[in-house]
């Protein structure tokens, strides 16, 4: 990736914490409830729990989803006032969106 260049780091450091958020696991309410104290693990590590895995198909749809957010954000500034805000949003939709298509290679 080029020194410098903050949309595109922006635009990666946000994705890569949506799809730090995709891999989580959905804890269930029913898991929480009713679990005495006495039989909470206690253990070093006994409340983890593995990751999900994303598949490509996963990554891709999550990668989207941030460009999709994205142009949708931009095309609600439409004072003039927030015109660089705009133009910032599509410019790191367009870099998502060049890691998708396959067409990152300056990256």
């Amino acid at each position: 990736m080029r020194a410098r260049d903050k949309v595109a780091v922006s635009a990666l450091r946000a994705t890569l914490a949506a799809l730090d958020n995709a891999e989580a696991v959905p804890v269930g309410e029913t898991e929480l409830r009713g679990l005495a104290l006495e039989a909470s693990p206690v253990r070093a590590g006994a409340t983890e729990a593995a990751r999900r895995e994303l598949s490509e198909g996963d990554v891709v749809r999550v990668v989207r989803a941030e460009a999709d957010e994205r142009l949708e954000a931009a095309a609600q500034l439409t004072a003039p006032a927030h015109a660089d805000r705009a133009e910032r949003l599509r410019a790191e939709a367009a870099v998502l969106l060049r890691f998708v298509d396959g067409t990152a290679r300056d990256y």
